[in-house]
């Protein structure tokens, strides 16, 4: 099966480039991405999963094996906003930014403040 690169090349199967000019492959591999590169790719691959827009990334760590982020989503707009039902979701990164995994680790009203705080 293959799918679009980042690039415009192409990947087979075993995560390859057919575009020996890919620069995503060549200069990336092996190397951690840095931490706000990490959090904008925990928002942008969650939202093509979810299909909805992250509104923040409210945590980002580095792990032995790449990064996690906490990532705060919209899940169901009410008016007054206050009201609205946010999520936070946890996301697990490699060291290059692609999702590993994903989990709801808690929903609240937007208006809501944290009582572990």
């Amino acid at each position: 099966m293959k799918t679009a690169g980042r690039s415009g090349g192409t990947r087979d199967g075993s995560g390859t480039s057919e575009d020996s000019t890919s620069e995503d492959t060549t200069h990336r591999a092996g190397r951690r991405v840095s931490a706000p590169r990490a959090m904008r790719r925990a928002a942008e691959q969650l939202q093509e999963l979810l299909g909805r827009a992250p509104e923040s990334v409210s945590a980002v760590k580095p792990t032995d094996n790449g990064w996690q982020a906490d990532v705060e989503v919209l899940e169901l707009e009410r008016v007054p906003g206050t009201t609205s039902v946010m999520a936070s979701y946890r996301v697990s990164l490699d060291e290059e930014g692609e999702l590993l995994a994903y989990e709801r680790i808690r929903r609240y009203t937007r208006g809501q403040i944290d009582p572990r705080q």
